[in-house]
């Protein structure tokens, strides 16, 4: 694969085609991480971080060029993220970034709420002040940061950290995937400027109440940072979809207002049987006696 752009809104990375052979060792067919998966991953990072936005077009001869590969990895890559919910792949219609949802939203910060709050109570008896230290340090990073990559990371780290020591590790790659699902809902956290003070401080009081080993204090003050979270993305993207309807039957009225004014009313034409016929005149009396 090769790193050309050709059109294509992503910098993938490159293959080595260079091999050393063993002898009596023999050559993999295919490098540990397939090449499907590779373009996948490009593919999920650039949703994730809006190079491609929702609603976005994944055209499999642009996605081939760019990788520089042939069409059946693209499109087992294409399927690998329509089954995680990140494109949708429709009929005669190809491949497309999957929109984002507003019930989806919820959902996921739901169920964070409950798995989250369960990591704290596990994790809060096994903190240490080491651990505690970079718990607090992760989430002094994020006070001031405006850049939204680096404070979705850093939102990350502060959360995973206070679960960390719950040794779970499933529940943690759980956790993880859903960070990752939720990561373009959390982006939409910077249109709210106002809102995304109330949640570091909120990161705050958490840390507070976890540094006072209060578990019912703390997973109390989790469930409910991270259900405002949901709640709020879903009344913003509803309030969104309004505006965008509003909008659009603004548009279809004045088309259909523009359409009627330059349909100027047309004058009707003489009758060309009347304008043929000359017009009658008086008989004179001697016309009349004849």
């Amino acid at each position: 694969m090769s790193n050309a752009t050709n059109g294509f809104p992503l910098d993938g990375p490159q293959a080595s085609s260079s091999r050393t052979a063993l002898p009596g060792v023999a050559t993999p067919l295919a490098p540990p991480t397939s090449t499907s998966h590779v373009i996948a991953n490009a593919l999920r990072t650039a949703i994730v971080e809006g190079t491609l936005a929702p609603g976005a077009p994944l055209r499999q001869d642009a996605i081939a060029r760019h990788f520089s590969v042939s069409a059946i990895p693209v499109r087992e890559a294409l399927r690998q993220l329509a089954s995680e919910g990140w494109a949708r792949i429709e009929l005669n219609k190809g491949a497309s970034v999957a929109p984002l949802s507003r019930d989806e939203a919820r959902e996921i910060y739901e169920i964070r709420s409950a798995l989250e709050s369960l990591a704290l109570g596990l994790a809060i008896p096994n903190h240490t002040d080491e651990t505690l230290r970079e718990v607090s340090a992760l989430a002094a990073s994020g006070l001031h940061e405006t850049d939204p990559s680096l404070y979705v990371e850093r939102n990350e780290a502060f959360h995973m950290s206070l679960y960390a020591p719950a040794g779970r590790p499933q529940l943690m790659e759980m956790l993880r995937t859903l960070h990752r699902r939720g990561e373009r809902y959390l982006r939409l956290k910077f249109g709210f400027p106002a809102y995304k003070g109330e949640s570091d401080a909120e990161h705050v009081e958490i840390l507070a109440a976890v540094q006072r080993r209060d578990i019912p204090a703390a997973q109390a003050l989790v469930a409910e940072h991270l259900l405002g979270t949901g709640e709020l993305i879903y009344r913003f993207l509803t309030e969104r979809e309004a505006a965008r309807v509003d909008e659009a039957a603004r548009k279809k009225r004045r088309a259909g207002q523009s359409t009627r004014a330059a349909a100027s009313p047309v004058s009707p034409a003489a009758d060309p049987a009347s304008a043929a016929t000359p017009r009658s005149r008086s008989r004179t009396p001697d016309e009349a006696s004849s």
